[in-house]
């Protein structure tokens, strides 16, 4: 058992040592909140108070059965920051809600769609769509993405977006790569390049798209699933 393990649990219930310990550990949040949000962070950043209260939370929430603290609060704060993130952005899955997306190139009139599908989930928090978007959030936090990077990660060409719903549905139909890329939470890019002879180029830059498509596919998402056109066309070949 590692001595921070140790500390994590100690600082719950002492109040001073909690501070010291969340103070020697601000690089490390700091450092984490940069990586994850993708910018320059200071302390005056919404972004900073957001990790430093989901890093506290992680301490208070922690036990050994959870494994090695650092793990666990890095996860603790990264869905906390992608909670914040999702709740800022007007961009939040545009590309799987709007059943024109894919087949718009005009980025002004996704934005105007994707604002009035976000008002429409905002005044109704117990509606389907919510919670199927809410489950897959999590699950895409555990790859190391939030729904706003699906907006530069989705395929624009008719082309890509064909080959990528071809990955898709590649994994997606072959169990062991579903259960592969859920333990390992890696994409089998050289498999599914291998297999179907797709340009590797365009798996790597797409991978996230992919990733959340497999996901939707492969998992309880009727509504999401139905707005994954191309996949669906594969899924039926």
């Amino acid at each position: 058992m590692r001595k921070t393990d140790l500390n994590a649990i100690k600082a719950q219930n002492d109040k001073a040592f909690l501070e010291e310990f969340i103070s020697g550990y601000e690089p490390f949040i700091m450092h984490l909140t940069h990586k994850i949000t993708g910018r320059y962070i200071s302390k005056s950043d919404d972004q900073w108070s957001v990790s430093l209260s989901a890093f506290n939370e992680a301490i208070m929430s922690y036990s050994f059965e959870k494994g090695s603290f650092i793990p666990f609060a890095e996860k603790v704060v990264r869905r906390r920051l992608y909670d914040y993130m999702r709740k800022q952005s007007n961009l939040s899955l545009e590309v799987l809600i709007n059943p024109h997306a894919f087949e718009n190139d005009s980025d002004e009139d996704q934005t105007a769609i994707t604002h009035e599908i976000m008002e429409k989930i905002a005044v109704a928090p117990n509606n389907d769509a919510k919670l199927e978007i809410d489950e897959l959030a999590d699950i895409l936090a555990d790859y190391g993405f939030s729904f706003s990077d699906l907006v530069s990660a989705s395929p624009k060409a008719l082309k890509t977006r064909k080959a990528c719903a071809k990955a898709i549905a590649h994994v997606v139909q072959n169990p062991v790569l579903v259960s592969e890329l859920r333990n390992k939470k890696y994409l089998p890019i050289k498999v599914i390049t291998d297999n179907l002879h797709l340009p590797r180029k365009i798996i790597e830059r797409h991978r996230k798209y992919i990733i959340a498509g497999i996901e939707i596919m492969s998992g309880n998402y009727p509504i999401l699933s139905e707005y994954l056109k191309f996949v669906r066309e594969e899924l039926e070949r």
